[in-house]
């Protein structure tokens, strides 16, 4: 991505209604032209932090950049730069989805005749040509989804931000609103923010991640560095598998300093270590002296899927 720009920052960002804390502290940077997935159980806060970026909910302490623009008091210049799919996007039914884009193409003042070109090439790159003339009312919810996106594209915005974009949507649809997500990263170098509670769909799309829970941010960076740094300063548990498992397996294991607890389980065994310790590069080494094969290796709770199933199905769900 080459020396990166940072387009949307939140400095302390923290909104509160009465006594509850929406949004609390929140330091953020999103880099111009990437993918970024705020990824967080249900009411952890993500569209109250959309609702700021965009300027139509005023934070309680802190700020947010909106490319440079300060939403709260530039709220229509924020406007004009920022196309906005709401996890319930409203059309007028009785209109056709042409003619719903064509009012779009009107409110943003585009010339006609642009704005005809721009909503021909908007349907069609959402797959809806075919069924430009058709009633909104007529629609599923993935289609008006996908005619969502084509409001934002005649819109051309340099940032799109997609709040549950693939809510209630069949796997073949979420397939394509994804496919059409990253390309417009790709080719044409929007920066793009997606809110979400869908991990994996989250994973497919996302140049980096930043788990949202609770009102807080926990950790933000490529999908691969997250479990470090949620799990630092934590004891590190490690699962494995070896051939052939015997007795004084378990006891060569335990006998490795840093290690605090051994345990098998089912064809694994499971180590914790001690705080700020990772025996792994000694054990891989210990194993190879003693001609046991390592079939299995992972570090527990560094995977996305354990912080997922700890912070949004665990303790942290609210």
């Amino acid at each position: 991505m080459g020396a990166r720009r940072p387009i949307i920052v939140t400095e302390n960002l923290t909104k509160q209604y009465g006594q509850v804390t929406a949004v609390k502290n929140l330091n953020l940077e999103i880099y111009e032209g990437e993918i970024f997935g705020l990824l967080g159980p249900n009411g952890a806060g993500k569209t109250t932090t959309i609702l700021m970026l965009l300027g139509l909910t005023e934070p309680t302490a802190g700020r947010a950049l909106v490319a440079g623009l300060d939403p709260t008091r530039n709220p229509l210049a924020v406007k004009r730069i920022v196309g906005y799919l709401p996890d319930n996007v409203g059309f007028y039914d009785d209109l056709t989805a042409r003619e719903n884009l064509l009012y779009t193409a009107r409110l943003n003042r585009l010339p006609r005749e642009e704005g005809q070109r721009r909503v021909e090439a908007a349907l069609e790159q959402v797959g809806l040509g075919a069924h430009a003339d058709r009633r909104v009312r007529e629609f599923s919810r993935g289609m008006r989804q996908r005619l969502g996106i084509a409001d934002i594209i005649v819109k051309d915005p340099r940032i799109i931000i997609l709040d549950e974009p693939t809510l209630g949507i069949d796997p073949e649809g979420i397939r394509e609103l994804l496919g059409l997500i990253s390309r417009f990263s790709r080719e044409e170098g929007k920066t793009i923010l997606i809110s979400s509670h869908l991990l994996h769909q989250v994973q497919q799309v996302c140049d980096r991640v930043g788990i949202f829970v609770n009102g807080s941010l926990l950790a933000a960076g490529p999908i691969e560095s997250l479990g470090r740094q949620i799990m630092a300063g934590k004891p590190l548990e490690i699962e494995l598998q070896v051939e052939p498992l015997f007795g004084e397996v378990l006891s060569l294991l335990a006998s490795l300093e840093g290690v605090e607890k051994v345990e098998k389980q089912g064809p694994y065994i499971r180590l914790r270590c001690a705080k700020g310790k990772d025996i792994r590069p000694r054990l891989t080494g210990l194993l190879a002296e003693r001609g046991i094969s390592l079939l299995h290796l992972r570090a527990r709770g560094y995977d996305l899927d354990d912080i997922y199933l700890e912070y949004f199905q665990g303790e942290g769900r609210i």
